[in-house]
């Protein structure tokens, strides 16, 4: 079992833009396990590869998360596309930012097309829980965070909380979804 190590806000390879995976190889089928083996022992709903510091447009998913009928635990290369501008307001967390919850708007449906590691392409649908998950998970692979989607004030209280820690990265960035 290989569990690794999670990156957290600061971390230069949470703000870069994640390079496609290219090759469906052993490497590939690696570094899913690690993000799934990762995921688990951390208890979260997903992790990004730039989360364990690889720069690799992959991710896994919790397979029990409401809303995964397909039991989806990983996805390739993903995008999106949303059926209609429907919007859910909710809490979320991540794992690169412990302890850190605020309510952030996401689109409420998602359609997500991309590769397993086998390279066979998969398309999932979603609401809810599991089409946040998608959208989070997919932010982080443009080098967006969750607290980017704060609006002026959020931004502002939660750069003043976590100001004084050495590591964290003030820049904000916008996300093309």
């Amino acid at each position: 079992m290989t569990v690794v190590s999670i990156r957290k806000v600061g971390d230069p390879v949470l703000r870069q833009i994640a390079e496609p995976v290219t090759e469906f190889d052993a490497e590939l089928r690696t570094l899913v396990r690690d993000l799934n083996e990762t995921l688990a022992k951390s208890r979260g709903a997903g992790l990004s590869a730039p989360q364990i510091g690889v720069a690799r447009r992959v991710f896994a998913l919790n397979p029990d998360l409401p809303g995964n009928t397909v039991r989806l635990d990983h996805l390739v290369n993903p995008v999106l596309e949303f059926p209609d501008e429907e919007e859910q307001d909710g809490p979320e967390g991540c794992l690169s930012i412990p302890g850190v919850f605020l309510d952030t708007k996401r689109r409420m449906n998602v359609s997500a097309k991309g590769y397993t590691k086998q390279g066979d392409p998969v398309q999932v649908v979603g609401d809810g829980l599991f089409a946040r998950c998608i959208q989070h998970e997919t932010d982080h692979l443009d080098g967006v965070l969750f607290i980017d989607r704060q609006d002026e004030a959020g931004q502002a209280r939660l750069l003043a909380t976590l100001s004084e820690a050495p590591w964290f990265d003030a820049r904000i960035k916008v996300s093309p979804h």
